[in-house]
C-alpha cells in the first residue's frame, strides 16, 4: 500500500452557486461542475512520493497528499497545466494552528482554534504557506512560504502533494473562480451584470462559490464563517503528554518510597 488514508469527506453535487444566487461568468464560459467540490481526501505520502517531493528540501520523511474531486476539469484560459476554471484553497487545522481568517476569501473560522498551513492551487501554479511553531503563540502571527506543492490531474481530481508533516488534521476547503487578471488569481464577486463577472446579489459576499461543508450548513454565506471538517491530532502533543505522565508517575513512586523509608 503506497498511501495511508487518513481522512475522506464527500461534498454534495450541484451546489457551486454560493448562497444559491451566484451567477458564473460566461466570458470565458465556466460550467458549475468545473468549480463544484465533490470529494476531499487526505493521505500521508508513500516513500516514493516523499522522495520526489522532499528532494532538495533537507527533509527525509513526512508529507501529505490531498485529493480534491471536482465535477469536471475545464481549461477556459488555455493554461499549460490543463485546468484553469477554479482556485482551490485548503486550510489545515492543527492543535498549533491559530490563524482565524481564511486568507482573503471573505470567510472566518467557526469554532475554536485556527489554521497552521494554507495550500492554494490554480492552473497557473500552487503555493504553500505555514505558521512556524515558534509563532503559534503570541501576537503578529505571520505564515511563511514553504516548498511549493506538486499538482497532477487524475480524471476529475486534483492530486496535490505537499511537505506538510504527516498527521491527522482538520480542514477548511473552498473553491473559487479563477481569473488571471487579479493579483491572487481569484475572481471576486460583483453586483454588476458584466458577463465576465461573478455576479452576486449583495456586496461583500464571500469569494468561494463552493465550500466543503454539510449539505444544510449555509453559514459560510449567511455569517461568513466556515466550520472545519475532520479531527486534529498532533504527535508532538501526545508525546509531551506521555512524557508528562511518566514524570508524574516517577514522582509518585519516589514519594511513596520516601514515605516507606521514614515509616519503617
Amino acid at each position: 500500500m503506497l498511501f495511508a488514508a487518513l481522512f475522506s469527506y464527500p461534498d454534495p453535487a450541484g451546489d457551486a452557486r454560493g448562497d444559491g444566487g451566484y451567477v458564473l461568468p460566461t466570458r470565458p464560459a465556466i460550467s458549475a461542475d468545473a468549480v463544484d467540490l465533490r470529494e476531499f481526501r487526505a493521505e500521508s505520502l508513500g516513500k516514493a512520493a516523499q522522495a520526489r517531493l522532499l528532494q532538495g528540501t533537507g527533509k527525509t520523511s513526512g508529507g501529505m497528499r490531498f485529493s480534491v474531486g471536482l465535477g469536471r476539469i475545464e481549461n477556459p484560459w488555455g493554461l499549460p497545466s490543463g485546468f484553469s476554471a477554479g482556485v482551490t484553497d485548503i486550510f489545515v487545522k492543527s492543535p498549533l494552528g491559530t490563524i482565524r481568517t481564511l486568507g482573503n476569501l471573505g470567510l472566518n473560522v467557526r469554532g475554536a482554534g485556527g489554521w497552521q498551513y494554507h495550500v492554494r492551487v490554480t492552473g497557473a501554479g500552487a503555493t504553500l504557506e505555514g505558521l512556524p511553531v515558534e509563532q503559534t503563540t503570541g501576537q503578529n502571527q505571520k505564515p511563511v512560504p514553504m516548498a511549493a506543492p506538486s499538482v497532477q490531474i487524475e480524471g476529475t481530481t486534483l492530486v496535490i502533494d505537499t511537505v506538510i508533516p504527516a498527521g491527522q488534521y482538520a480542514y477548511w476547503v473552498t473553491s473559487s473562480v479563477y481569473s488571471p487578471l487579479s493579483a491572487d488569481g481569484i475572481l471576486r464577486p460583483s453586483t454588476g451584470t458584466d458577463t465576465s463577472a461573478l455576479q452576486v446579489g449583495r456586496a461583500g459576499a464571500p469569494a468561494p462559490v463552493d465550500v466543503l461543508a454539510a449539505p444544510d450548513d449555509m453559514a459560510a454565506y449567511t455569517l461568513a464563517t466556515l466550520a472545519p471538517v475532520g479531527e486534529t491530532r498532533d504527535s508532538r502533543t501526545l508525546l509531551l503528554t506521555g512524557v508528562g505522565g511518566v514524570g508524574l508517575l516517577l514522582t509518585i513512586v519516589a514519594t511513596v518510597l520516601v514515605w516507606r523509608r521514614r515509616n519503617l
